[in-house]
């Protein structure tokens, strides 16, 4: 019978002169495993006589205790110092000083959306939402928008193909809305006069440039009643914009225009008494008296119920307030813009 104390030490010396956990786990295998030396001597206790397979069974289970005991010793040692390793690789120098997390802000679009919708709650209005994704009905024919409108073309306006291929609600054409009027009606129908209400949100055309984005926000406003006259409009834009920028001093004039869903209508133009757009007119919104078919479409006896709409740019008003003369930097996401507004 080989010398279990010789063994055991061999198999100390190879497990302390493993390198890493590969060549530790092939020195066990030599030892430990189905064809290493203990197990060899642990088969061939069979062959011992009977007063002598006690002892040496007691002897090899004790050899191979301490064998284990070593492994395992070892396999602590290999991980303490691959822990080691990395935590010096990864040390960080406690004297540097610290990075201070940048200071984040609203874009200017929500800072001008919020102050809208803050503005129009004061005096009574509610906040309306509704979809992006409109049927044809909502956006145009409700809307008093005729057939072959050009804002109906396929050149003007994001029409929608669902994965399914139907693209339709009811079977009519879905499309990306290209204003907030559609809530208007929506809100209109779910609504019992008085109404008032302004639907911010964004809106999309096929339209780029300095001066317009395909997606785009706008803030339209619905006042419905039995006596709502084209003086409250007026008197509630021209207040609007007086609050919004601040200023008491702007001209604010109603220019006769055309739009299918108001009758009368107008283009609104601003003026500034001071700054660099002084002295100069810019157009800002649209708006006008709702037309009676429009209110036959909201549901309501356009005999009995009357009022006004409008609808406004949200980045036409952020550019206005804060002096930005190109609409692509609202979308360019360069933080040295952003930055500014923080």
């Amino acid at each position: 019978m080989p010398d279990i104390d010789s063994i055991v030490a061999r198999a100390e010396a190879e497990f302390a002169s493993a390198a890493d956990a590969a060549a530790l786990e092939n020195a066990k295998a030599r030892y430990l495993g189905k064809a290493g030396e203990l197990t060899a001597l642990l088969k061939g206790l069979g062959a011992a006589a009977p007063e002598e397979r006690k002892r040496l069974g007691a002897e090899i289970n004790d050899g191979k205790a301490r064998i284990e005991s070593a492994l395992e010793a070892r396999r602590a040692g290999l991980a303490d110092a691959r822990l080691n390793s990395r935590l010096a690789e990864e040390a960080l120098d406690v004297t540097l000083p610290g990075r201070g997390s940048s200071r984040g802000g609203l874009h200017p679009i929500t800072r001008t959306w919020q102050r809208v919708e803050a503005i129009f709650r004061s005096i009574g209005f509610d906040v309306a939402d509704g979809p992006e994704i409109e049927s044809d009905w909502y956006n145009f024919t409700a809307l008093n928008n005729p057939e072959n409108h050009p804002a109906r073309s396929m050149q003007d306006t994001f029409y929608v193909d669902l994965k399914d291929g139907k693209g339709k609600d009811g079977g009519l054409p879905l499309l990306l809305r290209t204003h907030t009027s559609p809530m208007q009606v929506r809100y209109a129908r779910m609504h019992r006069p008085p109404i008032k209400v302004i639907a911010p949100g964004r809106t999309y055309r096929v339209d780029s440039d300095a001066t317009h984005s395909p997606m785009f926000h706008q803030v339209e406003g619905l006042w419905i009643d039995e006596d709502v006259s084209f003086a409250d409009l007026k008197g509630v834009y021209v207040d609007f914009l007086r609050r919004f920028f601040e200023s008491d001093e702007l001209q604010v004039r109603f220019r006769p225009s055309y739009f299918p869903f108001t009758e009368p209508s107008a283009e609104i133009d601003l003026q500034f008494a001071s700054g660099p757009l002084k002295g100069r007119w810019l157009e800002l919104s649209g708006a006008g008296q709702v037309h009676p078919q429009v209110v036959r479409n909201f549901g309501l006896d356009p005999e009995r119920y009357i009022g006004f709409a409008f609808g406004s740019g949200l980045e036409r008003l952020t550019m206005l307030r804060y002096g930005i003369d190109d609409l692509r930097l609202f979308f360019d996401g360069d933080l040295r813009f952003l930055r500014q507004f923080a």
